[in-house]
């Protein structure tokens, strides 16, 4: 009877095995490439879910805003300046009413007074991206409601430009104090805002006003008044009792200023935000 020389029985069974590894190599893969389609027709889904469900609830305050008194004018996004406006004569005239400015989650669960934010209009900043912005109009004991259509977006390029000026150890920034401790400042000169990654300075040549590090009694957020360069505008308290208005050249340098102030201060374990925000 024949037998097999042990070395080769033993590579028959090296081999056998060989064979079944592959084999369940290649099924292993053809599983994880199917898992893979999955997670992506999933992802895809749940995109288009949520762009429709965006749509629906668009199209929902859009029917409601065409029964109401007012609207808001200017683009939804970073860099705008809304404004109410009466849609007709018949309503109330707006220098006789009370205003509030809210920011809304997008399903409407969630509603967050804008402290400060009591004018006519109000421009958006970082904080509201992604949010619904609410108006309450109280004429004669009568609530008027006036929502934006969508979310707030932000600006054109803005990420980009944040992320480039984040590779560095601190930004700085052209700006005008508008005011100092809520009066006006009468000097319009130039001045240097510099964010750093564990303070914030102003400054004019060598001479400091201010120079913080982030600490939980400093604020930072959009001015919440209605003047034309609003959107221009942040507000920055510095300390307990030192608060300045400043004025940047631009509406980007402004939100990117506010980003990556809040940036550098959550990784200080800061939130950096304004009068009674919830982050």
């Amino acid at each position: 009877m024949f037998e097999l020389h042990p070395v080769c029985y033993f590579t028959m069974i090296a081999n056998s095995i060989k064979v079944g590894y592959i084999a369940l190599f290649l099924q292993v893969m053809d599983m994880e490439h199917e898992l893979l389609a999955l997670r992506t027709q999933i992802r895809e889904k749940s995109v288009l879910s949520l762009k429709i469900q965006k749509e629906l609830a668009m199209n929902k305050r859009a029917e409601e805003n065409k029964s109401c008194l007012y609207v808001f004018d200017g683009s939804e996004a970073l860099g705008s300046h809304l404004r109410i406006r009466p849609r007709s004569d018949t309503a109330p005239s707006l220098s006789k009413c009370s205003i509030q400015w809210y920011r809304v989650s997008l399903d409407g669960s969630q509603k967050e007074i804008i402290s400060g934010a009591s004018k006519l209009a109000y421009a958006p900043e970082p904080l509201d991206v992604g949010r619904v912005l609410q108006a309450d109009i109280l004429s004669n004991g009568q609530k008027i409601t006036v929502t934006s259509a969508g979310p707030i977006e932000s600006a054109a390029g803005l990420g980009s430009y944040v992320e480039t000026l984040l590779r560095k150890s601190s930004s700085e920034f052209n700006v005008v104090i508008s005011q100092m401790n809520g009066q006006d400042y009468s000097s319009h000169s130039n001045h240097c805002f510099n964010v750093g990654k564990l303070r914030i300075k102003l400054c004019r040549g060598w001479i400091t006003k201010s120079r913080e590090i982030y600490h939980t009694s400093m604020q930072l957020c959009g001015v919440r008044g209605d003047g034309n360069a609003a959107a221009k505008s942040l507000f920055w308290q510095a300390r307990k009792g030192l608060s300045y208005v400043l004025t940047f050249e631009s509406e980007k340098e402004r939100n990117a200023a506010i980003m990556i102030a809040r940036k550098h201060a959550r990784d200080c374990n800061i939130m950096l935000a304004g009068p009674d925000d919830r982050v």
